[in-house]
Order: C-alpha cells, then structure tokens, then sequence
C-alpha cells in the first residue's frame, strides 16, 4: 500500500533524523530550530553537555541530541514553571528576557522519547527540574526567549479555543514576515505566477509555510526547512490533481505525478478557498483533459464491463469521494469480505463464506441492531444509530501500528492503546465488529494489497502482554492462511471472485451512494453522527473559537463520512459468460463456449502445424518504432491512406492524431468524459469517426479540426464500428448491431452527415467487436 511505501521511502532518506513532526501534539506546529548544547547537573562534579538540536514549537521545547543513544527531551510550555536567561537572578520574576548566554528552562514534567534509538512508548519524568539550553548563537537568547514566553502565554489559556486563535495569530505572523526564496528556483529564466500561504499536510500533522506556482514548477517552501528546504514538483510531470475537503473545509489540493497510485507527491491545505482554486487553475492548464478523466460515471461502464478489477474501482471511488493517504480522517475505506474465519479450507463457491455486503457492518448482527434502533428511536434530533464510525484514524492505525508505530503515539499522547485492545487476530477482531457495543470499522486497502508487513512485528516492537500473559507480536491469522502473504492473496481472490463482484454494488450504495443519506440511510440503518458527513456543519458560521476547536477536534477524530458519488442505485457489475481466450486455452475450449460461429475459419480452425508456423512467423517480426501517446489501454487505430497520420482512441477518452514523419502529436481531442471504444477514417481521409461508451458516434472533420456531428447510436455503449461499401455499422453492449445508410453525395463532404437506419440485429449478450 502506499502508505507502507511512504514510510519505507521516509525511513531511507531521513534514518538519521530521530526528530518527526509526529513527536508533536495534534493540532501542533514546529517553528524554528537552533543547534545548541543542553547541560544536565550544571554547576556539579558529574555536570555533563550533549550537543543537538532545540527546536521550538507551538505547545513544546524539544531536543535532539546528536548521540543516538541519549533521549529526546520533550517540554510541554504548559508545565514549565520558570524560562529565563541563566544569568538573571530575579528569583520573583521567573518569566523575563536576556540577551546573554543560554535558555534555562525549569519545568514539572518532561518525556523522554526513542531511548537508545528505540521507538517505544514516551517515558515520563514528573518533578522539578531545570534544562539549561546553550545556543551557539548568542546573540539569539532574546528572540528565542520572547517567542516561548508568547507560546507559553497562549498554553496557559483555559479555553482550547483561545490558544488555537493565539497561535494561530503567530503563525500568520510569521508567515507574513517571510517570503518564498526566489533563489530555489529550478532556472533562471523562471516566471513567477503566484505565491501564497498554505500547510503541507501529512498524516496526523501540517507543516506550513509558502506555495509558489511558476511556469514550470509547483513549489512548497516550509516555514521551518523541515524535513527539506523546499518541496518540488515540475508541472509537466503531474498527471491528476484533486481539489479535497480537509476537516469538512473545501481548502485542500492533492497533486499525483502517477497515473494509478493513491499516495500524492504533495498534499496542500490552504487558509482560503481562493488560493487553491488559484493555484488548481494554473496547475490544471498543464494536464491535458485532466477533468474528463476523473469521472465517476466513466469509472462505472469499465468496472461494469470487467476492464478494471474490483480492487481498482474501489480504489477510484475513494479517490473521487476524498479520501487520501495523507488524511487519516479520510483514509480509503474497504469493505470486509469474507466472513469465514475458522475453517481449514477457505470455499470462495460458498455465499456463506462471505460477508452480506448489503448491509452495514453495525446491521450484520440483528440482536446488536436491535438495540441500536431502540436507542436511535428514543434519541432526541439530530439522531444518529452509531456511536462510532466506520473508518476513523484510530482505526487505521489500529490495523497499521505495526508499520507505523511513530503515528499510534502521535494520536495516544505517546502510548499504545492497551495489549488486549490492539490488532491480535483477524478473527478476534471480525468477531468484535459483529458483537462489539461501539466497533463498526470496515477494512482498509492493505488488506487486498501485496505487501504483508503491517501484519508481521518485524521492527520487534513492545506492543504489550495480555492478560493471559501472552505478548503481543505477529497478527494471528485464520487457519485456512499458510501465512501473511498467502492471506493476502486469498483475500485478493475473495475479492475478486464473482459473489462479490455481483454484490459489491450494493456496498457501494452504502457508503458512496444513495443510502449513505436521508430515508434510504435510516432504511438500511446507516445513520451516523451528522458531523461526520459532508455539509454537516458549517464551520465558517461558528463565531466561537471554543465551539469550532470543539468541532474541528471531533471531525477530525472521529472520522469522516466519504463524499456521496451516487444518488441513485448503483448497477451491478456484469459478469461475463464467455470464457476469453488465449493462445494457452485455446485448444481446450469447447465449441459451445466459443463465440466464433462453427462454420467461420478462426485462428482456433487451424492445425497444430499451422499453429506452430503462424507463431514462428509471428516471432520473426521486429518492433520498428514505439511511440506513448495514451495515458490508457488504446482501443483503436486507423492510418490515412498515404500513412502519413495515425488516429487512436483510447480508454483515456481522447481522439489523437500523431504525424508519422514529425513524429508528434498533432491533435488530441476530447468528446465526453467517457472513454473512446474505436475509430475509423471515412474514404477520402477528411473524417474520422470514433465510437464512445457514452452510447454516441462521433465525426471528427480533419480538415476543420473540429466535431462535425454526433450521432445517438445504441441504448448502452458503442463497443464497434467499421465502414463497408457507404455503410456504417455499429455494435453495442446492448446487444445490438446496427446498420447505417449515409446519405449519397455527403460521404467525402465537410457537411453534416444525415444517416438513416436500414436494419437492427440483436444478440443474447453484448456485441463486442463487429467486421
């Protein structure tokens, strides 16, 4: 998963950096750093100096020391009791400001995190006791000093919502103070188009500091050089951007220079809409057809249609419904699957094997529902039937803290949660979700991924021990799994297999569609709390500091209910009945399963012989040139008559145009946002006609480089076309090929095409190629 992917690539470019914006607290921000010395026992025979790094953030003083082996020294500013410059002796007046010298900093409590360069649970140290911070710039004390002293004034406020509006406030401060390095840019030659404020959003913490967007490259800049001086992207390698929702707020901006992967090269929060519609726009000019690609409808005809696997549909719909990696509130959800985990042997031909996807996790178990009801009934408005969500971050990292140990503190306050409560048995923790009071959590993608790890302790954490005295290890898997891997592929395969793919939509009608709100959710008892679900609450609206902490704090704990794609049904998949074939299969088909007609020679028709010197001949070929013009699977080609141009269409929904003697592309044009199923030049080499699944068939005029008509040919998509003797003929996956009669004298023009229907044939199944 790419979540495991981040950490791994995190883990090599910074493994000698112990400090991560994960020691802090949520809702927390690092400001500046110092390199500096802190002395233990000042004054002492056993006085002794580690030097390192102190880095000052919004609701602590941490350092670093360079020795592995010693303690990061965490200070929360609200149990400091004293900061000042160690030379002022005015005992009465703890909180002052000195120029000379170091820090000294006494406090009530400190934590002491990755001892020996172990992750593992923050130590606590509870009593008074002073640091004493020795800069190796003197001449900044003063600046250190009033900057802790106005952070430890906001720690101090009773209200959350206090604080957050102080820090904030110098936060801003800061950021107006600065500005992006001009000096970063990639070239010289470089023009400036915008520049702004933003934060760079990672699982659980932001980072903030400046956007900048010139004519080649996306910048981010933090406001603290951390982990980089600056982040990045050159904009003609970004292939998807998507604008998302961050706690309910439509400020954020996800960037991907991958075609197909879930984890972003950047993920932006912006303080206004404005700026990230700004920076959308200029970012979006560079990404050719950027938004036909992204539609829910279109990623529905090719699940449908069997192009893309289960795993991949529900992939894109996280995506479109905002939920990302970066976002642990809004980490892709996945469904449970399989429901039997005690048998030796996994029977993927048995329903009861699976879980009934068309109910919600909380509705499996009807004695638990009945109570939820009852309870949902007598509550007062706004109702909601549960308690808990069923993806939320604890729960990722529930499943995760294996691989993401450092993310399991940050959200616990420096604890893992109890021995018993953590991830022990996947059949323990099935059988919770069906009978627990309060656990409704689905699964996450790593489940139906290929990498293991976060089911295995390989980083040989201290997880705990049980109350039966057992310690917490590797995830304790069902007996019909030979290991994690072999679990993973089964589960690939229950995935997969046709029961789910005939019911998965009726999952998707739940959380993505129609019942995921309003009467269809009360009637499928999938009511949540209405927080949780987008438009729940206007955060702009909310005057009080507290009340919107408050808020903001219970969304982005809680969980988040995923963008609704869908408001009616969702259509079942199609499972095909006829087996494909392949040159390995080929001779074992029977005649029934076949769809080419007994009585027509097919490659199948010939003898072993033949076989064997039409593959010879075959393997005798040799690539001449070798061009990437579609960003996906090419679904047809047509040459001019001279073969000076080549037309392709492409599942990517584009029309293109490539010149054999430049060797570019020429044209590229967009009909829908639906992919383009084939295409064919009309006589004469001045149109070219391309069929969609959007049901049309489009005429696109050479000549005039634009569409000259459009036809509505069939009732689902056109799959087919082809052109005989001043004839169009179309097939259908409505079962249907049609035949057209264009009208005489118009074929060859740059007129519109009048086309009249001569004959219809049906077919039991969907027609897929026609010649």
């Amino acid at each position: 998963m790419a979540f495991i992917r981040r950490r791994r690539l995190e883990r090599e470019l910074y493994s000698k950096e112990r400090f991560s914006l994960l020691l802090l607290n949520l809702e927390e921000y690092y400001f500046e750093q110092h390199t500096a010395n802190h002395i233990t026992n000042r004054d002492c025979k056993d006085e002794r100096k580690f030097r390192g790094s102190l880095k000052i953030c919004s609701k602590s003083i941490i350092f670093e020391p360079d020795d592995n082996i010693q303690p990061i020294i965490k200070i929360p500013l609200r149990d400091c009791i004293s900061i000042k410059a160690p030379e002022d002796n005015e005992a009465n007046k703890p909180f002052t400001r000195n120029t000379s010298g170091g820090i000294s900093v006494v406090c009530s409590q400190v934590f002491l995190i990755k001892e020996r360069n172990v992750i593992a649970p923050y130590k606590t140290v509870r009593g008074r006791a002073e640091h004493l911070f020795q800069l190796d710039v003197a001449g900044k004390v003063g600046d250190v000093v009033q900057t802790l002293h106005q952070l430890y004034r906001a720690s101090c406020l009773d209200k959350m919502g206090d604080q957050a509006a102080m820090i904030t406030a110098i936060l801003q401060s800061r950021l107006a103070r600065t500005s992006f390095d001009k000096n970063r840019f990639q070239s010289i030659s470089e023009t400036l188009h915008m520049e702004c404020k933003a934060e760079m959003v990672t699982p659980l913490v932001t980072n903030p500091g400046h956007v900048c967007v010139s004519d080649a490259n996306l910048y981010f800049q933090p406001l603290n050089g951390y982990p980089k001086p600056v982040v990045q992207i050159t904009l003609q390698n970004v292939r998807r951007i998507y604008k998302r929702r961050h706690g309910l707020m439509p400020l954020g901006l996800e960037v991907f220079c991958t075609e197909n992967d879930l984890c972003s090269d950047i993920y932006l929060k912006f303080y206004n809409y404005q700026d990230r519609d700004e920076v959308y726009r200029l970012i979006a000019k560079y990404i050719e057809n950027h938004i036909a690609e992204h539609t829910a409808e279109s990623y529905v005809l090719q699940w449908q249609r069997g192009h893309i696997s289960n795993y991949q549909y529900l992939l894109h719909l996280n995506n479109l419904a905002d939920r990302s990696c970066n976002d642990l509130s809004q980490y892709p959800v996945f469904p449970w699957i399989i429901a039997d985990y005690s048998s030796s042997v996994l029977d993927l031909t048995k329903p009861e094997t699976f879980r009934d996807l068309s109910k919600p996790v909380g509705a499996l178990n009807k004695e638990r529902l009945d109570r939820l009801v009852t309870r949902y009934q007598e509550m007062p408005e706004p109702k909601f039937m549960y308690g808990s969500h069923y993806s939320s971050p604890g729960y990722v990292l529930f499943y995760l803290v294996r691989v993401a140990p450092e993310y399991m503190l940050c959200l616990q306050n420096g604890k893992f949660d109890h021995a018993d409560r953590m991830f022990n048995s996947i059949a323990e923790t099935w059988k919770n979700c069906l009978d627990g009071a309060t656990d409704f959590k689905e699964l996450i993608p790593e489940f139906y991924e290929n990498d293991s790890s976060f089911l295995v302790n390989s980083l040989k954490l201290d997880l705990g021990k049980r109350q039966g005295g057992k310690m917490v290890e590797d995830v304790e898997l069902p007996p019909w799994a030979s290991g994690p891997d072999d679990f993973l592929q089964k589960s690939q395969e229950a995935l997969e297999s046709p029961y789910v793919s005939e019911h998965l939509h009726e999952w998707i009608d739940i959380i993505f569609g129609y019942k995921q709100k309003g009467s269809e959710a009360v009637a499928s008892h999938n009511v949540f709390h209405p927080l949780t679900y987008e438009g729940g609450v206007d955060l702009n609206s909310i005057m009080d500091p507290n009340e919107k902490v408050a808020l903001l704090t219970q969304i982005l704990e809680f969980g988040q209910t995923p963008k609704q794609l869908f408001t009616t049904p969702h259509p079942q998949r199609k499972i095909q009945k006829l087996k494909s074939l392949s040159r390995t299969s080929s001779h074992s088909i029977s005649i029934a399963e076949s769809p080419v007609s007994p009585n027509e020679e097919s490659f199948e028709d010939l003898t072993e012989e033949s076989i064997t010197l039409a593959w010879n001949n075959i393997a005798k070929l040799k690539l001449d040139k070798q061009y990437k013009i579609h960003k996906e699977s090419i679904t047809g080609i047509a040459v001019t008559c001279n073969g000076s141009s080549v037309f392709t269409t492409s599942q990517d929904s584009t029309l293109k145009m490539f010149s054999k003697d430049s060797r570019t592309i020429q044209r590229s044009v967009s009909f829908s946002n639906m992919a383009l199923s084939s295409c064919l030049i009309l006589p004469g080499d001045t149109t070219v006609i391309s069929s969609s699944w959007d049901n049309h068939i489009y005429f696109y005029s050479i000549a005039f480089g634009r569409q000259q008509d459009v036809l509505l040919g069939h009732d689902d998509a056109v799959s087919k076309i082809c052109w005989r003797d001043g004839r169009l003929f179309s097939a259908s996956w409505d079962s249907t090929v049609k035949v057209w009669h264009c009208a005489p004298g118009e074929i060859l023009s740059n007129k519109k095409h009048h086309f009249e229907l001569l004959a219809q044939l049906e077919h039991d199944v969907s027609t897929a190629d026609i010649y």
